[in-house]
């Protein structure tokens, strides 16, 4: 009986330690997806969305991964001084399903050290050549 309860309770730290580094992997995902997005990075975008991508915005329109790159094609990233909005997550919550994530979280927009605007945004991320990618996103902003 010992012996069970201790492979028990061996798997259950192994499953809990893998769920905390799809956490990690997951957060610092979006994190550095964010702060690409803050400086205006199109590599980051790139990164970052999967080909497959729709994307739900807060005003309701829906697009692919191609219509939004072609917004920024010829863009170079801003230096981080003259960046003016300053994106984070807060609130975040990771639900895994084998590969595949859901990521929730609250958005936050940060202007001039004050965080002005807020979304709750839900990504489904999968992870694929070594990367977590999104292939589905939500916006939606926090009256």
């Amino acid at each position: 009986m010992r012996y069970l309860l201790l492979a028990i309770a061996v798997l259950f730290s192994a499953a809990c330690t893998a769920q905390e580094s799809v956490e990690e992997a997951t957060t610092k995902a979006v994190e550095a997806f964010l702060y690409g997005a803050s400086i205006g990075s199109p590599k980051a975008h790139d990164r970052f969305w999967a080909e497959e991508l729709t994307y739900t915005s807060s005003s309701g329109e829906r697009f692919g991964k191609e219509q939004l790159m072609s917004g920024m094609k010829d863009a170079k990233p801003k230096d981080p001084d003259n960046v003016k909005v300053w994106y984070g997550a807060e609130d975040i919550e990771v639900k895994q399903f084998g590969d595949t994530v859901v990521f929730n979280f609250t958005l936050t927009a940060e202007e001039e050290g004050k965080i002005t605007k807020y979304f709750y945004n839900t990504g489904i991320l999968i992870q694929r050549d070594d990367r977590w990618q999104a292939v589905n996103w939500n916006a939606t902003k926090v009256p």
